[in-house]
């Protein structure tokens, strides 16, 4: 394990546990407790954690990491549901993407089908349009010369990367879009699909309502969460892809509002 994923690792656990000793990180993560000190050192010094005799305490800044902090224990579960979801597109289609950790593998699954490489220097049109509000999308996206990025304004969070605010929102005023990615923060029949901040919810909301088609990508802890902002009602979607963790009586209270329920 590389330093920035144990990095990552370990503010995972303290994240979820509110606080973390060393001999527990260090039997978790199978380094020397060593090692694990000199890994809060850093973390405290970055203010991430602040370092108790013995461990380790989250702060307020733990709560709300941006992704490049972020390692989620479900990687290759959201890597599934995102390889599910780029089997959704087709060549020329035009592609909503907003912000997250699963939305991010969506976006790099999509550059990975060979259906949407370059296919001939004459064929001006692009293989795939994707509109987000994610910088680091449109950054990883942005080297792909056949896909078109339509980027919007506003302002950037710096927790999520999504850009938010009134000239978010005026660009999408403007679009037309095929089909949605959202990814949330929590979703039940109930809430719908919500964020954490009503600002990104705002702007995910507008997405919804430009889009044909909108599916949710979520793992199953997201269906037993709750978040402050509502995106959108359960009704509003078509379909979810989500893992086999999801509770069934759940999916099947979905179905019956008529949404289509895939498991990755």
């Amino acid at each position: 394990m590389n330093r920035q994923l144990r990095l990552s690792s370990i503010l995972e656990l303290v994240v979820e546990k509110g606080s973390v000793e060393v001999d527990d990180a260090s039997r978790i993560l199978g380094v020397s407790a060593a090692t694990i000190r000199r890994d809060f050192d850093v973390l405290a010094k970055r203010q991430l954690l602040t370092r108790t005799h013995g461990g380790a305490v989250a702060t307020g800044s733990s709560l709300g990491l941006p992704l490049t902090y972020k390692v989620a224990k479900d990687d290759k579960v959201k890597q599934r549901i995102a390889k599910v979801a780029a089997e959704m597109v087709t060549r020329h289609q035009i592609i909503g993407i907003n912000g997250g950790t699963t939305s991010t593998e969506v976006a790099r699954a999509l550059a990975a089908r060979t259906e949407f490489a370059a296919r001939d220097a004459q064929e001006h049109s692009p293989a795939l349009t994707v509109v987000t509000n994610a910088v680091n999308i449109a950054a990883e996206l942005t080297v792909r010369h056949q896909i078109k990025i339509v980027v919007t304004g506003g302002v950037a969070r710096p927790q999520s990367y999504e850009l938010t605010g009134p000239f978010a929102e005026e660009v999408l005023k403007e679009v037309n879009i095929d089909i949605t990615f959202l990814g949330v923060s929590a979703f039940n029949t109930t809430m719908g699909a919500a964020a954490n901040h009503e600002d990104e919810a705002k702007v995910n909301r507008q997405m919804v309502q430009r889009s044909k088609r909108v599916v949710v990508v979520a793992d199953s802890s997201k269906f037993t969460r709750s978040a402050f902002a509502t995106i959108c009602a359960a009704d509003q979607i078509n379909t979810i892809i989500t893992d086999s963790g999801t509770d069934e009586k759940m999916l099947e209270e979905l179905r019956q509002l008529g949404i289509e329920i895939v498991i990755a």
